[in-house]
């Protein structure tokens, strides 16, 4: 695993362009999920900070929060758009969705 200054040292250095699809969810909705961000669990827990930097670079100028669901998924969202709690339920839901559909098929 990277160091913790390796790991800043990635996000500082992370094209803007990689972040766009995520700056343009998060203005559309308010919210984004993992598989739309270039960042994994171990980049907010290590170096959320610098993500917002470089977020506001890419022209995000807003506060930012995110919440996990039970280590299985996150989501990054706008706190004056989504109560943490809504950003829970929906997360809960998306994960369930994802495990019954593997059963369905």
């Amino acid at each position: 695993m990277l160091d913790v200054l390796q790991l800043k040292h990635s996000v500082n250095r992370m094209p803007l362009e990689k972040v766009r699809a995520t700056v343009n969810e998060l203005q559309l909705e308010g919210i984004v999920t993992e598989g739309k961000t270039p960042f994994s669990r171990v980049h907010f827990n290590t170096c959320f900070a610098e993500i917002e930097a470089l977020l506001q670079r890419a022209g995000y100028h807003r506060q930012l929060d995110v919440v996990g669901y039970q280590g299985l998924a996150y989501a990054m969202f706008d706190p004056s758009r989504w109560e943490a709690v809504e950003v829970l339920r929906w997360l809960k839901e998306f994960i369930e969705e994802a495990q019954r559909r593997p059963a369905a098929q």
